[in-house]
């Protein structure tokens, strides 16, 4: 398979992300309710001891002291995207059956560092856990870095997963190998204007249809009833907005609704209104943007570029002001596809600028 392979020569590193052992572990072991480690995302503390997730974009982050760091969680968890201080970002495996503590990194200089870690692709199949760090023996945690007080909540479909971004040919399936969230328009955006964001997306997931699904929708597993939850189609714990109120909320859903040639334009635009209710009951002070874009064109782009306009100026007109619209470039093959016709690196690092421009000026945010 054919892979954009830029990220895999960072910060050392292959190495570094492959590197598990099933060997008794040496050093000081930092379990997940330490007070230090800081976490930013849906995530479900249950068993406090073993936090667990499934949505990508969810961080943990810590400062420490010592020459070196392991991270430990569920073995086949997947991949996360690590960095030590202000070093380049590499991307660590967890996906071999016995892969449950992973090297981040060793021969630091002595005294105090950070660590960023971010997982990168969707949790739902793998359902992955966080188990703690493991620190030098006379190492110590300490503060992790302060987070921004701009604050971005994505929802979305596999565009803003990040579904085959590291691949650079259109032929390509879908593996959790190429799919890196981490590199997608979201967090690059989130990068650009120095933002931190909650991300509540999934492939094929639509508004009122998943992808293929029938003309009439499907009730059940679309976003208007997987965002009221901590972790995808896991009906354990209804998750508590209190705990997050972004500043702006950016929806980019309809692709899915809109990829077969059976839709039902009017349940959309319902669907569309009623997630609009729904996503500003949780957030009332917010300002909501629908996006809409990248991979749809033709007939379809129009139907869904139209269909938004009307819900975002009949809620302007009944009086919720804060409500957006932005488009992005529709992609045409100039710059690459991902996999499966998806959105390339390169088309990512397009939508990131635009989406950053458009929200520095919205926000206010320079």
């Amino acid at each position: 398979m054919k892979r954009f392979t830029l990220l895999t020569f960072l910060v050392a590193m292959a190495m570094i992300a492959n590197a598990s052992t099933t060997l008794p572990i040496k050093g000081k072991v930092i379990c997940p309710t330490d007070q230090y480690i800081q976490y930013v995302g849906r995530i479900c503390f249950d068993n406090p001891q073993r936090p667990r997730f499934t949505f990508p974009g969810v961080q943990i982050n810590a400062g420490f002291t010592g020459t070196s760091l392991k991270m430990m969680a569920k073995p086949k968890s997947g991949y996360f995207m690590a960095q030590i201080d202000e070093a380049e970002p590499f991307k660590v495996s967890l996906m071999g059956a016995c892969d449950s503590v992973v090297t981040l990194a060793t021969a630091l200089p002595k005294g105090e560092h950070t660590v960023r870690l971010m997982y990168v692709i969707e949790g739902y199949e793998l359902k992955p856990e966080f188990r703690g760090f493991v620190l030098d023996s006379d190492g110590k945690m300490l503060d992790a870095p302060a987070l921004s007080e701009r604050t971005i909540e994505f929802v979305g479909n596999s565009i803003t997963c990040g579904y085959g971004d590291e691949s650079i040919s259109c032929n390509d399936p879908f593996t959790y190998e190429t799919e890196n969230h981490y590199i997608g328009y979201a967090q690059q955006t989130c990068r650009n204007l120095n933002a931190v964001a909650y991300v509540v997306a999934r492939s094929g997931i639509g508004v009122y249809r998943s992808y293929g699904g029938p003309k009439t929708g499907t009730p059940e597993n679309v976003m208007t009833t997987e965002y009221e939850y901590t972790n995808l189609y896991d009906r354990s714990e209804r998750w508590d907005f209190s705990r997050y109120q972004p500043k702006v909320v950016c929806i980019n859903l309809g692709t899915n609704d809109l990829s077969t040639n059976n839709y039902d334009v009017k349940l959309l635009k319902q669907a569309y209104k009623n997630f609009l209710k729904q996503v500003r009951q949780h957030n009332p002070k917010a300002k909501i943007v629908y996006l809409c874009g990248s991979m749809l064109n033709g007939k379809e782009l129009e139907i869904a570029k139209q269909t938004l306009n009307e819900v975002v100026q009949e809620a302007n007109r009944e009086g919720d002001k804060e409500v957006y619209r932005f488009d992005f470039t529709p992609q045409n093959g100039d710059i690459g596809y991902g996999a499966d016709w998806h959105p390339s690196i390169w088309q990512h690092q397009k939508m990131a600028g635009e989406l950053t421009a458009f929200l520095r000026s919205l926000m206010h945010w320079f």
